[in-house]
């Protein structure tokens, strides 16, 4: 079994959708990954995100909401 850890939990305003981020390690070691759990009433999707792809999505996400209003307080 792998070793989870939890690490937040956000709901999003105009879904509704329901967003889990843990740290997970396999017990074989490698590569540790960066699940994403959204919870869309019954449905579910993980994904599981290596270190340099979750680089890229933060960096793609952090630019974009940046650019439309996200700074703001």
């Amino acid at each position: 079994m792998p070793e989870i850890t939890f690490l937040e939990k956000m709901r999003l305003p105009f879904g509704g959708q329901e967003v889990e981020f843990h740290h997970l390690v396999h017990e074989s070691g490698g590569v540790p990954f960066l699940r994403i759990r959204i919870r869309e009433n019954k449905r579910f999707t993980i994904f599981d995100v290596d270190p340099v792809n979750a680089q890229k999505w933060g960096d793609l996400m952090q630019a974009w909401a940046s650019e439309h209003g996200g700074d703001a307080p």
